[in-house]
């Protein structure tokens, strides 16, 4: 498909703002909303909200600006316990079309990973800085390039024509830390007929996402003094739990490897399900037999290896069997069995290559010069909870940067940011419609 003369004027007019598309940018870099634990205050996100929600408020759109209540959010998933808002709000800004199309959600989050070390990045990254080509700062690519690229779209596609089908902009909390500013928008009541996260894609068009859960496995031991010979455990001696923990190791590289081999339950675009571990904690004293060892594992899966409701059950069964037939083998962990917490996870995705929403989103992007394919995110984003939970299909598809993102010097091409702002305005065209006052799309 070609683009027609509405949609050629739609990316010139991008093209003209590409000083004020960095600007957007850069200014959203300044922002400290850097992604927060449970019981940290707020950063500069209410800030940050009030200037996009005046800046949408200023081109058309109707503007909701919100601090969800905790109890409202309270034992929904994605939300931690005892998390609020206080200081966070959430954003939905929406461009009513003229009638008879369909909607489309523009989503993006404000939160970003730590800075740190801050003294390793060529310039500050909370002051945004333009170089060969690039602009440098933390999130400039996750993803507050990709904000900035959605809010000129949806201005630009607005101000050309009118749309037959609503557009409305969302920019939420809690993305990089739990989900929760993602299930706020849906306890809002947020919903479309389909959604573009603009998250670093490399202009393809992320249709599916693994979901992921933690694990921490207590393994037991018994303290005793480790410079003097010890008796077998059941005539009191000591038992080493660092060792006894390499056998839960052992259980977890073996599963791991057996996940890789089953290519069938692999999504095409995505890995099969892994587990890693990535936190020990053991040890009382420098010469004291460990009382425990804790392995704290991260476990992402494919929707092919959840359970029927799409979590993680399948996955978590599987791991407990492993891990307690091998603790059966061995005299000590047969009486002494490790235990196995596991912590509220994330769903994975799966929208149908086929989906309308993403052959316009890829129609749009090659229209503009920049060719991309369906895709899948071995990570997750907040597209998974607007899919699952507000029955709103919610591809990503952005810039470059998915390499450099949550890294020292994080950048965003500037051309990106342009193609990207030019694609997603073409696909709301496309998507929502035109009314008749200014002709077919």
């Amino acid at each position: 498909m070609s683009l027609t003369p509405f949609e050629r004027d739609l990316v010139h007019a991008v093209a003209e703002q590409r000083d004020e598309l960095v600007a957007l940018a850069s200014d959203l870099v300044r922002f400290d909303t850097t992604a927060r634990e449970v019981g940290d205050p707020a950063r500069e996100e209410a800030a940050l909200q009030a200037r996009l929600a005046e800046r949408l408020r200023d081109a058309g759109a109707e503007v909701d600006v919100w601090e969800p209540h905790a109890t409202e959010l309270a034992g929904r998933p994605l939300v931690p316990d005892g998390i609020d808002f206080v200081g966070r709000p959430q954003l939905a800004a929406t461009f009513h079309g003229g009638g008879g199309g369909r909607s489309l959600l523009l989503n993006g989050h404000i939160d970003v990973v730590s800075g740190e070390p801050r003294e390793q990045w060529t310039s500050d990254p909370n002051e945004p800085e333009v170089r060969d080509g690039r602009l440098y700062g933390r999130g400039a690519c996750d993803m507050k390039g990709g904000i900035a690229a959605m809010v000129v779209a949806a201005e630009t596609v607005t101000r050309s024509g009118r749309l037959a089908g609503d557009l409305t902009v969302c920019t939420n909390t809690d993305e990089e830390s739990s989900g929760a500013g993602g299930m706020a928008l849906v306890a809002r009541g947020v919903r479309a007929d389909a959604g573009i996260a603009p998250e670093p894609t490399g202009f393809d068009v992320w249709n599916a996402c693994r979901g992921s859960v933690l694990a921490t496995i207590e393994v037991a031991g018994r303290p005793g003094h480790a410079e003097m010979p010890q008796p077998h455990w059941r005539d009191g001696g000591a038992v080493n739990a660092i060792e006894k923990a390499n056998l839960v190791l052992d259980v977890l590289r073996t599963l791991r490897g057996e996940w890789l081999q089953r290519g069938a339950l692999a999504h095409a675009e995505l890995a099969p399900a892994d587990i890693i571990p990535t936190a020990v904690a053991a040890g009382e004293w420098l010469v004291t037999y460990p009382a425990s060892c804790r392995i704290t594992c991260v476990l992402p899966y494919p929707p092919a290896q959840a359970d029927e409701d799409g979590w993680s059950s399948t996955v978590e069964r599987e791991v407990a069997e492993r891990i307690a037939r091998a603790a059966a083998k061995d005299d000590w962990l047969a009486d002494n069995p490790p235990s196995l917490t596991w912590f509220a996870g994330v769903m994975p995705m799966d929208i149908p290559a086929d989906s309308p929403i993403v052959t316009t989103v890829l129609g749009a992007s090659s229209d503009v010069g920049r060719r991309g394919r369906p895709a899948g995110l071995n990570s997750w984003f907040d597209g998974a909870t607007l899919t699952r939970f507000a029955g709103t299909p919610t591809v990503a598809f952005g810039p470059s940067g998915k390499d450099v993102a949550h890294t020292v010097d994080e950048f965003v091409p500037i051309d990106d940011l342009v193609a990207c702002a030019q694609a997603i305005a073409v696909a709301a065209a496309r998507f929502c419609g035109l009314s008749s006052a200014v002709g077919g799309a």
